[in-house]
């Protein structure tokens, strides 16, 4: 479907913006931050900050055919542009209201269910579209693994991170024209502060839990904690809507994230926990199986007993969240919610079990942090009568912190321990991997008994896989469903799910896929 607006129209939603270059009076089809995506009739927003400045990029967004220009440097240094131009505050913003507005402010047709948090975003936006899909609601869902429009399933990108402002405009767009009346979206910390679910109109806002990650952008745990709160600043200022909006924010009451965001959170809110008694959403009776957990939901008016795929306990929370927002926020029947939780088998790349007849137990798991990896060794723990042997790096020009703290985990809960990439970026990854090592070793781990260098990812989940005895289990962490990983400035095509089944495969001398590449094939494994 095709979207137009008047440049007029969009003007106006600029607010106070100061004019330069010729006034316009032509119709936009589109927004866009990339001067090298420019499509004729585009409006370019031109960002300052990250590795360039968009500004310097206007001549060939123009030339390129775009009708409009929106910056943040005076209007006055673009007075001879044959286009108009729109000088700002703040150009993220003015690039999530003129993406709302073009495709006509979608979000204000849908009932928006905003999830964020450190860990678990993705699993408890799944279980939460699925109860909303159980109790036959023709429920959409945007997560960093992918967007979900009625039959649609779209890919979202090779990392982790929330879409820019324009496609999750447009897919709430798509969503609206097919017929969709709720909305699911993942909102990282990164598309908290970078204005990327701006003007999303959140009716429902969650939190998982908000530890130790990503301090390499946000600078501290208190700002980092702060673009999370973002969230819920948003949910304050949402507009009534002709279906309503209950405005509600989930919080976890086991989290130290609670007492922050109860403040923030200045409206309706209702917690949720496992070991807070004082929790409005709690379990009782839980049973932690192999193949996934049952328990009996206690809340405000019900005791709703439920069983589900996922194992752990932090899945244990996920399901907490979800069900919270499904019964308390969206007015579900507690019955159906957990029906729906009952029909999800599993998230991609999140404890996904990989099994082709071998007599151990090969998991891909999305942890990528200290928390989240100690919650995965620790839920994997009871499901072995053998070893635990952990596969994993940590990302270059990422937070250094996490990579001893990680280390330290794995050396303290895990059998044996495999160091290898993750996404080393442009920073050496023979550097990343000796902190990694070093943490290990003060953590008490031997090199060469307990834990090993292994540089190229594949030999990793090869050896890991070769290492395993029956009954033991071999965990791959940190990349998940990720369908690529970076060395240098370039994207490499990768999925462990492929990489854990082509090293099974060999083993077992059955058929199976070819080991991804990667340009550390063919080394030598590092340290001893």
């Amino acid at each position: 479907m095709k979207y137009t607006k008047p440049l007029v129209q969009l003007r106006e939603r600029l607010g106070d913006a100061v004019l330069g270059g010729e006034a316009g009076e032509g119709v936009a089809s589109g927004v866009t931050l990339d001067s090298r995506l420019v499509q004729p009739g585009d409006v370019f927003v031109a960002l300052s900050g990250g590795n360039a400045d968009g500004h310097r990029f206007i001549p060939m967004a123009v030339a390129r055919g775009a009708v409009a220009v929106v910056g943040s440097q005076p209007a006055a240094e673009f007075a001879g542009l044959s286009v108009p131009y729109w000088q700002v505050a703040d150009g993220r913003w003015a690039l999530a209201q003129l993406s709302a507005a073009l495709f006509g402010d979608p979000a204000r047709h849908l009932t928006m269910v905003g999830v964020t948090g450190t860990d678990g975003k993705t699993t408890t936006c799944t279980l939460l579209h699925r109860m909303l899909l159980a109790a036959g609601i023709r429920a959409g869902l945007i997560s960093t693994v992918s967007a979900v429009i009625g039959e649609q399933e779209l890919d979202t990108g090779f990392h982790v991170t929330t879409p820019e402002a324009p496609d999750v405009q447009r897919y709430l767009a798509e969503m609206v024209s097919a017929g969709l009346t709720h909305v699911v979206l993942e909102t990282t910390s990164h598309g908290l502060a970078q204005q990327r679910v701006g003007a999303c109109e959140f009716d429902v806002a969650v939190v998982t839990n908000i530890t130790h990650e990503h301090l390499d952008y946000h600078g501290s745990y208190e700002a980092y904690r702060a673009a999370k709160g973002l969230l819920f600043e948003q949910l304050e200022r949402t507009l009534p809507k002709p279906q309503g909006n209950p405005r509600l924010a989930v919080l976890n009451h086991d989290d130290a994230s609670f007492e922050y965001l109860q403040q923030v959170s200045t409206g309706r809110n209702v917690s949720y926990g496992i070991d807070a008694m004082q929790a409005d959403v709690r379990a009782e009776a839980v049973q932690f199986l192999p193949q996934g957990m049952r328990m009996v939901v206690v809340g405000p008016g019900f005791r709703q007993p439920l069983q589900t795929n996922l194992v752990g306990a932090f899945n244990l929370s996920n399901v907490l969240a979800a069900f919270s927002a499904a019964v308390l926020g969206l007015g579900l029947d507690p019955q159906v919610a957990a029906d729906g939780a009952a029909m999800l088998q599993g998230v991609p790349g999140r404890m996904e079990r990989l099994d082709l007849g071998q007599d151990f137990t090969a998991v891909v798991d999305f942890a990528h942090t200290p928390n989240a990896l100690q919650r995965a060794l620790e839920a994997l723990r009871p499901l072995t009568r053998g070893r635990l042997i952990a596969v994993f790096g940590s990302a270059g020009l990422r937070d250094r912190a996490k990579r001893r703290m990680m280390a330290e985990v794995s050396a303290r809960l895990a059998d044996y321990t495999i160091l290898t990439a993750e996404d080393p970026r442009t920073e050496s990854l023979e550097d990343i991997l000796d902190e990694m090592a070093g943490a290990a070793r003060a953590a008490g781990a031997v090199e060469g008994k307990t834990f090993w260098r292994v540089a190229d990812r594949g030999e990793a989940i090869r050896r890991a896989v070769w290492m395993a005895e029956p009954g033991d289990l071999v965990v791959a962490c940190g990349k998940g469903h990720e369908q690529s990983m970076c060395f240098g400035n370039v994207e490499y095509a990768w999925d462990d799910r492929v990489a854990m089944r082509s090293a099974l495969a060999e083993r077992l001398g059955v058929p199976g896929p070819a080991m991804p590449y990667l340009p550390t094939q063919g080394g030598e494994p590092l340290g001893k």
